[in-house]
């Protein structure tokens, strides 16, 4: 399934492709759509997508192609990485890159066998890390590649360390797909929403729940927000497979990026993703984190980061009693004296598009 967008391609830009994976959130796709951004006037930048939420990146005015993650394919994984060759093999003949990007855990067998057939781009692996100590790290030749970026947590700066290939590993600080003046303040962002500039709002957003079932927890977090006042939002995940049934009185939204809208809402009750806790940061959202311990990456590490640099409470708020004591710790937090907005680098994405854009006068190797 392929769709262009009619006035955006031109051949006069080079064209950067990028390949992002399905996770359980939209991390992914969400690096690679700042990246986009930031290259938008000075390279034609074309998305080849695992994540099912392809109008996203129309949207956002860029070309995409969708092909099913070997998540949700009934191929095993032999027969899938040979579709995703040629596929992916195809795409690559159509858009001709001087650049591919690839955001994800390790590269797939197939696309790395297309990328060699195909032979004339330069490679990018941007690699997010802060997994856990335990998670088994798949081996993989990071000399294949021209370029390594790795999206800092919280608190990182830009760094180099060359590659014994010859490409180089750039660590760059928090990739944000907005920048901070394109956040919509307290009163944007609640006529935008069709909220009453008045009354308190907490925004829910515990993930689509395609590994975790959160709906208990969620359920036990409205009843407790709403006793204490709180108008209860619920923010629908564009890749979800299922949504939570809730109560009367929650009013659902979907919207996209949500990190437009945060400003709305009084507090924030989510899960500690890469994008929720830097965006988190740059809105400066009191928040309750809770840590999904079913994913690779280390959430309760990240979660307690944020904890550092604004109002955040981190609980698992898997009992009752975890969940009461969270949100009263969360509501003295409001009580209290706002702390100043920490002054920290946001800026990763810029960054990590100027590396890209690097590559394009000629190949290293």
């Amino acid at each position: 399934m392929t769709r262009s967008v009619q006035g955006f391609k031109s051949p006069k830009l080079p064209s950067i492709l990028f390949f992002n994976v399905n996770g359980s959130g939209m991390g992914h796709l969400n690096r690679c759509l700042a990246y986009a951004q930031q290259l938008k006037g000075r390279a034609r930048p074309v998305f080849f997508s695992l994540a099912s939420a392809i109008e996203m990146i129309e949207e956002m005015g860029f070309e995409a192609d969708y092909f099913v993650s070997h998540f949700w394919s009934a191929n095993a994984s032999f027969h899938w990485n040979s579709e995703l060759t040629f596929r992916f093999g195809l795409m690559l003949e159509r858009v001709q890159p001087k650049v591919i990007v690839f955001d994800g855990t390790w590269p797939f067998q197939g696309f790395l066998a297309a990328c060699k057939a195909h032979g004339a781009s330069a490679l990018v692996w941007s690699n997010r890390g802060l997994l856990k100590e335990d998670v088994m790290h798949a081996p993989v030749d990071e000399n294949l590649f021209d370029l390594i970026i790795q999206p800092g947590e919280l608190g990182a700066v830009k760094s180099e360390l060359p590659l014994e290939g010859g490409g180089k590993r750039v660590t760059v600080p928090p990739v944000c797909l907005l920048e901070s003046e394109a956040l919509l303040d307290k009163k944007q962002a609640r006529k935008a929403l069709n909220l009453p500039e008045e009354g308190r709002f907490a925004l829910f957003s515990l993930g689509p729940g395609n590994l975790k079932d959160v709906s208990g927890i969620g359920h036990g977090l409205i009843r407790l927000f709403t006793a204490a006042g709180f108008q209860v939002i619920w923010a629908r995940a564009p890749i979800s497979v299922r949504d939570v049934e809730l109560p009367s009185g929650v009013k659902p939204v979907s919207v996209y990026p949500l990190a437009r809208y945060l400003r709305a809402f009084d507090v924030f009750i989510g899960a500690a993703g890469y994008n929720s806790c830097c965006e988190l940061v740059q809105s400066g959202i009191p928040a309750l984190l809770v840590p999904n311990d079913k994913l690779a990456d280390d959430q309760i590490r990240r979660a307690q980061m944020v904890a550092e640099l604004i109002p955040a409470v981190v609980s698992p708020c898997e009992t009752d009693t975890q969940r009461s004591e969270a949100v009263a710790d969360l509501l003295k937090m409001l009580a209290d004296t706002p702390a100043e907005k920490p002054e920290i680098q946001m800026n990763g994405a810029a960054l990590a598009a100027e590396e890209i854009l690097a590559l394009l006068p000629a190949r290293k190797r």
